[in-house]
Formats: C-alpha cells, structure tokens, sequence
C-alpha cells in the first residue's frame, strides 16, 4: 500500500536465484513468527537480510536497502499513525467516539451494521490513502464492534474492503492517477467506469465476505486499541455534528486537493499550491488534530494540562506497530532494490493473451513479489502502455482499472498494509491471511471479473 521509487538493482543475480531467494525470505519471516514466535519487527529485519544474501547482494547494500526502506515508510506513514493516534484518543476521552458510535447503533440495526461500514469508509477512503483511512476509522470500528456486540470481522472487513477498493481503482488516489498518466486515459471516463467496478467489488469483498471471515476468525477487539470510555468526571461531550465534521476535516481537505488538481491542472497556479499545501497527508491530519483540540478537548470541559496527558498517553500504544509497519516497508524495499520488479517484467515479455488480463496479470505478479501497490501499478502501467496507443477511450480506461485490481492481489507479509491491519485488529499471521489477505485477492479477482465484462458491453 505504500509507495516507493524502484531502482536499480543492487545485484546481477539470475531470475532463477532471485526466485529461490524471494521465497526463502517471505517463508523465514512466517517460520519466525508462527513457528518460533519471534516478534515480526525482528523477523522482518532478518528475513530482508537473508533474502539481501540469498540474492547475491553485498551485506552492507542489503542493510542500507533495509534500513531506506524502513525510513521511508517510517517517514510517510509514521506520522500519520501518530497523529490519527492523537485524533482517535481525542475522540475517545472526550466522549465524541461515544456519541458517534451511540448514533449509529441507533440509526441501523445488526443486519445493516456492515453495510453502513462499508458505505462510511468508501465515503471516506475516496480523498485519502489507506494508511490515513485505517487511522480515522479504527477506533470508530472498534467501539462499534465492542458497544455493539458485533463480531470484529463482520464490521471491520467491510470498513477495510471500502478504503481498499476506493485505493486501487478510483482517482485521486496515486496509483489510478499514475495509470491515467502512462496510459493517457481520460480521467472523468476512467472515475465514471471506477465507480462501476468499485460498487459490485465493494460489495462482494465487504459485506458478503465478512460473513465468512466472521466465521473464520473469530476474535474480540483488542483491548490495547479499543478507545477506553471517557472517565466518570466528564461534564459534557461534543455534540454529533461537530465530532464528525472534525474527523471529517482531513476527508474534505484532501478532496478539495483533488478537484482542484483536476480542475486547474496548473503546477504554477497559486490556488493548487495552496491545496497542495493543505490538501497534503500530514498538513491534513495535523489540522484535524488541531482543531480537534478545540472541539472536542476544550469541548468536554478539558483544561491544558489534561488535554497534554491525552496526547502523551496517546503515542505509547502505537510504538510496536510502528516498528512493524516499518520493517514491512524495509522489506519491501529490498525485494524492489534487488531487482524482483525487472526479473517480473522479463517473464511477462513472451505472454501471449488479451490485454487486459495481461496487465492485470503483470501487476498481480509484482504486487506478490515487492507487496507494493503503488510500484506494481506503475511498473504494469509502463509495461503495457504500447499496447493502449490503438484503444478506444473506454477500453484505455479500462486498462487503468485492469492494473488497479492487479495491484490488490493478496497483500502477505511483503506488504506493509498487511502489518497494519494485523496490528490493529490484533490478529496472527494466520488469521490475518484469511481475512486481509484473502479480501484484498477478492477484490482483485471480481475487480478484473467486472473489467472484463464490461470490455465486452464497451
């Protein structure tokens, strides 16, 4: 789910060797988790090493391919997680999750719970990326979950399947917009045809799967992440409106950065710098953070001190999932560096079939050798991009669309999407490939399925 920039690799090994070594990494890691129960901050930073030198790449390139990896998505998504931890304990010491929870408990029913979910995070998940999605929805998904007796999964997968999906197929996100590019697609036809494939795959991956994944794994919210219920001394909480418009405030932001990017299309206009600026992951979520001060903090009657210990006691819990998620990014980062993208491309040189299923088909390969969407997106999108120059406008964006499902594949442990919500949700590896895992591969196989079905209506 993260991006990175692909580079050269830093070893000449064989496709052959580079295979054998990419397997033998991903399998240490789940060996070292489920079968020695080592902690996957340390699994992950041995198994990037070992496939770094099974791959024929000099140790110290091997740890710096690690270690940039692990910065990056420190960098991009730690402060993130940070900030939304801050919202999310705002929210919940200030009794504003209450209020938002109590209201949807009575505004739909059990039947209708997963439904709700899905169509609040597709709401939400349309401006943002996933990481920032995951971070405001959470603890609203975990109180809903706890309050309401629900199983975790039949209300969580459907929340994950929304952010999900809006990810991989629907602009503003990066991934969409850099297939529009490379293809030369027509935006507003590739967002009319995204939201086509988006509603059915949103709805089979989310709601319909969830049944089964509340089958499967059937696990409590984890206490550790389940926003505790405000003290005995509050005098008053934020009112319904004002808790919403406040978690909304990063929503709105980063929507306006998308519109006016679509419409001005102007680098050097000073309004799309400006929402440049505004409309930014970090700049969005720290707004929210701030004006979550005043409203909801001051709201519930908070002075300066107590609102100091809220954002203190916030940061702790979210130390472990940071250097999860970073390991996962560092990973990631050394499959990519040793040249598992190139050795993807190689072999789909000599395919021989129909166009969409080819890149879908391509991107699907790299997503499960490097675990990025965004880099199996834009290395798909490249690949095939000749083949769009005799398309139709509708079958170009079609093609975009074909590599977005591509790219959601069976997010594993190369992944670190997949550590996130592992973490959040306080699953194993196991439980977490049969739920994460293998919604991510439903959306992407019924992605592709409604793809083809409309190449043939088109």
């Amino acid at each position: 789910m993260l991006a990175a920039d692909a580079t050269e690799p830093i070893t000449s090994a064989g496709n052959a060797q580079l295979g054998i070594a990419v397997l033998a990494g991903i399998a240490a890691i789940v060996l070292l988790i489920t079968r020695f129960r080592l902690h996957a901050f340390l699994a992950l930073t041995i198994g990037s090493l070992g496939l770094g030198a099974l791959a024929g790449a000099p140790l110290d390139k091997a740890i710096e391919s690690f270690t940039k990896g692990l910065g990056s998505t420190v960098a991009g998504v730690g402060v993130l997680i940070a900030l939304g931890a801050i919202l999310g304990k705002l929210l919940a010491d200030s009794g504003g999750a209450d209020q938002i929870v109590d209201t949807i408990l009575a505004r739909a029913s059990g039947r209708a719970m997963p439904w709700a979910m899905v169509l609040i995070a597709s709401v939400i998940g349309l401006p943002l990326f996933f990481e920032v999605g995951i971070v405001l929805l959470i603890p609203v998904v975990l109180l809903v979950a706890e309050r309401g007796g629900h199983s975790l999964m039949r209300i969580g997968v459907p929340a994950l399947a929304g952010l999900s999906v809006m990810h991989g197929l629907i602009p503003p996100h990066p991934g969409p917009l850099v297939a529009v590019d490379a293809l030369g697609a027509d935006l507003g036809v590739t967002l009319a045809l995204g939201v086509l494939v988006a509603v059915p795959t949103v709805i089979v991956a989310g709601p319909l799967f969830s049944r089964y994944a509340a089958r499967w794994v059937d696990i409590p919210a984890p206490e550790r992440m389940i926003p505790q219920r405000p003290s005995e001394d509050l005098r008053r909480r934020p009112g319904f409106g004002i808790t919403v418009a406040t978690v909304l405030l990063p929503v709105v932001l980063m929507l306006v950065k998308a519109l006016v990017d679509i419409v001005v299309d102007d680098p050097g206009s000073h309004l799309q710098r400006v929402t440049d600026v505004i409309g930014s992951p970090l700049i969005a979520l720290l707004a929210a953070v701030i004006t979550g001060l005043f409203t909801l903090g001051r709201a519930a009657g908070f002075t300066k001190e107590r609102i100091s210990t809220v954002v203190e006691t916030s940061l702790a819990p979210i130390a472990g999932v940071l250097l999860i998620v970073g390991a996962g990014g560092g990973f990631k980062q050394t499959l990519i560096d040793v040249g598992v993208g190139r050795m993807i491309l190689d072999f789909s040189e000599d395919w021989a079939i129909p166009a969409l299923l080819l890149a879908w088909l391509i991107a699907v390969a790299i997503r499960l050798a490097t675990g990025s969407a965004t880099v199996a997106t834009i290395s798909a999108a490249g690949l095939v991009a000749p083949l769009a120059a005799d398309m139709t406008t509708a079958h170009t964006a079609l093609l975009v669309l074909a590599i977005g499902a591509g790219s959601l594949f069976f997010s594993h442990v190369n992944d670190a999407g997949f550590w996130l919500v592992k973490e959040y949700f306080g699953m194993s590896v196991g439980q977490t490939v049969k739920t994460w895992s293998v919604m991510e591969t439903l959306i992407s196989v019924v992605g592709i399925a409604f793809v083809l079905l409309l190449s043939l209506v088109l």
